[in-house]
């Protein structure tokens, strides 16, 4: 079996152009990196380099299997070098926006989760329906809804297949029945929130969209979900901040037969350089967590 001090003898002979130097960079004598050499050239069964008492010059098959021995020692130290960096812990201070329903609801457990794996790593999380302002608020990085309105910045998919749902507490279909078709939607109370200062009073079920009514409105989400839990209404929202509900049978959704309205979640921010480590594993790590809501999605 070849050896790593072999090939690395042999990488470094050809660099430096010369089997001593080569030696003394490795801290080893003379004889030993001849006998070094002499082996490996036995175990390829080739003569890789043409030496004489004032010259040295790789054979063919040496410039050949350069290119190989070069390759495995710069993976076999990426290898090292990855195994190195997964041993380390990660810490700072993660600064996070987060919309408030979603936040408050379902990304806080996956936070706890998280800060557990590494306790080392502190987290500043800002809660709000209002777009958070990545240039001047004090946050790292956002988890938004929907495609970025700025090409500048930076965004990240969490969950792409993610979709608007639409649904209400049983006790509301058990009062007022279940639509059949979003043109009954006209006869329901339905619940709405404000998003940058206007009514999200249109909703699109397989892309064609109608105007809803109700006698309830708030610019946060959770309050707008809480409504709906209490038989309220009928709420049109994020399938992840209903699917918790949803599988508790505290909301039950109707008009499956439609699809809502794509509503993506990425993570946002506004310089590919603040990508560090903590934000990508905390990126896989949402992606995986919101993978498995989406398993069970209403739609598929």
């Amino acid at each position: 079996m070849l050896r790593l001090d072999d090939l690395n003898l042999f990488a470094r002979t050809a660099e430096l152009g010369s089997l001593s130097a080569a030696a003394r960079e490795l801290d080893i004598s003379p004889a030993v990196a001849s006998a070094a050499l002499k082996r490996l050239e036995q175990q390829l069964q080739v003569r890789l380099i043409l030496r004489s008492t004032r010259s040295l010059r790789l054979t063919p098959e040496g410039e050949q299997y350069l290119a190989h021995a070069r390759s495995a020692l710069h993976s076999l130290e990426s290898g090292r070098l990855a195994l190195a960096s997964g041993r380390e812990s990660i810490g700072g201070v993660l600064q996070l926006a987060a919309p408030s329903d979603f936040g408050r609801n379902v990304l806080l457990p996956w936070l706890d989760q998280f800060q557990q794996e590494h306790p080392q790593l502190s987290l500043r999380l800002l809660l709000s329906d209002r777009v958070a302002d990545l240039f001047r608020q004090p946050v790292d990085i956002a988890l938004r809804y929907g495609e970025p309105e700025d090409s500048s910045l930076v965004a990240l998919p969490i969950a792409p297949g993610n979709r608007r749902v639409l649904c209400a507490a049983p006790d509301y279909f058990a009062r007022h029945g279940v639509p059949q078709q979003p043109a009954a939607l006209r006869r329901h109370n339905c619940l709405l929130y404000m998003l940058g200062g206007r009514v999200h009073e249109r909703w699109s079920f397989s892309g064609e969209a109608l105007t809803v009514s109700g006698n309830r409105v708030s610019d946060d989400a959770d309050v707008v979900r809480r409504w709906a839990v209490a038989g309220q209404g009928v709420v049109y929202k994020s399938w992840l901040d209903v699917a918790a509900d949803v599988q508790a049978g505290r909301l039950q959704v109707a008009l499956g037969d439609y699809l809502g309205e794509p509503t993506p979640l990425n993570l946002i921010c506004a310089h590919r350089d603040q990508l560090s480590r903590p934000v990508r594993l905390l990126h896989e790590f949402l992606q995986q967590r919101c993978a498995e809501l989406l398993a069970q999605v209403p739609w598929a």
